[in-house]
């Protein structure tokens, strides 16, 4: 009798066992786990690629265009970790060993009348020294004009922040809007984008917003560049949270109000 109660017990020990190790496999493939029903930082959950060049770094992903000479998207998750008063020196911004055409130089932008603004700012990244070092290749960065960057953008992007802490995490995708016929920069001919995007999904799934911001500064209110982030997909032919259950993805994709977040 005591064999068979010890010969149960490890019966369920290895069910349950097995049960975990299916769940962590769900989390891993998938990016969704039945236990907590939160989006993972999985690239399964980023967005598609018109390029097919998309690399990881620890703490973004990038989806990069050798055609513009930057990348086309940006994608990061963001809470109140990453946003911190540490104050490291900036350091100089370096052409990005990962991506396999190499990332445009930085002697592009000189005396180009140009910023080199980030996509995933460098205060986005404060976590660690290392996190936010990363945010300093040139495959993170387009030519934005000085008072976008300093001005509206610059405004958009501390909102981002304040929504991230607010709702306890943000997922983040971000870029220029890479079309034909761009103004370009440098030897290497590096687009100017003519509108610059950010599109937002909570952590909890239930809010989405997206903006479309032209480059050029401006004293308007953020909200006025909310639009549907199926607007955004149009222009840019992304699929930004392709992985998202469908019923979702329709529903929060076809909203262009800011219901649900704080301006």
């Amino acid at each position: 009798m005591k064999r068979l109660y010890f010969l149960l017990i490890i019966v369920l020990f290895y069910s349950c066992k097995e049960s975990r190790i299916y769940e962590d496999f769900l989390i891993k493939s998938d990016g969704v786990s039945a236990s907590d029903n939160k989006l993972e930082i999985d690239f399964d959950f980023y967005p598609t690629s018109t390029t097919h060049d998309i690399y990881n770094r620890d703490t973004y992903s990038f989806s990069y265009s050798e055609e513009h000479e930057q990348s086309e998207w940006v994608a990061y998750y963001l809470d109140s970790d990453d946003i911190t008063a540490a104050n490291f020196d900036r350091p100089f911004f370096e052409q990005d060993p990962l991506v396999k055409t190499e990332s445009a130089d930085w002697r592009n932008y000189k005396k180009s009348g140009y910023d080199k603004g980030h996509l995933c700012p460098a205060g986005d990244r404060k976590r660690t020294l290392e996190d936010f070092v990363e945010t300093f290749f040139t495959s993170n960065i387009s030519p934005q004009q000085h008072d976008f960057n300093s001005g509206i953008w610059n405004r958009l992007e501390e909102k981002v922040r304040y929504w991230a802490v607010k709702h306890d995490g943000l997922y983040v995708v971000t870029g220029g809007v890479l079309s034909d016929n761009l103004k370009t920069i440098g030897k290497e001919r590096v687009s100017v984008p003519n509108y610059f995007y950010k599109v937002l999904l909570s952590k909890d799934w239930n809010k989405m917003i997206g903006f479309l911001v032209p480059h050029q500064d401006s004293n308007k209110p953020l909200y006025e560049f909310v639009v549907s982030v199926d607007e955004i997909e149009k222009l840019t032919g992304i699929d930004f949270y392709p992985n998202l259950p469908d019923k979702i993805e329709t529903q929060l994709e076809s909203k262009s109000d800011y219901k649900g977040w704080s301006f």
